[in-house]
């Protein structure tokens, strides 16, 4: 089974206390599924039409497991911590 990577990408964050408040609750919620974080943070560099945005990626055993860590009660106690704090982007992709 392939495994399930969570792309998350920041446009901006407009309440970093929101976003703190937030990664409190959304790593364990994360973690109780089998997701680890593999990166973290700004690119390091850009290509074509990349932007300079804040990026996280986290891998799951599978999609499956990727998409029930967001539907889950902990994640989504976590996204009502976030409310309107950041304006982001999440995609779940399967691993080649």
């Amino acid at each position: 089974m392939a495994k399930g990577y969570w792309i998350t990408t920041y446009r901006s964050i407009s309440k970093p206390d929101n976003v703190a408040a937030y990664a409190k609750l959304a790593g364990p919620a994360i973690e109780a599924h089998g997701g680890k974080f593999i990166a973290r943070g700004m690119p390091a560099k850009t290509f074509e039409n990349g932007l300079a945005q804040r990026c996280v990626i986290s891998e799951f055993p599978s999609v499956e497991a990727a998409i029930a860590a967001h539907d889950s009660p902990g994640y989504q106690a976590a996204l009502k911590a976030l409310g309107d704090g950041a304006d982001r982007d999440i995609r779940i992709v399967e691993g080649a």
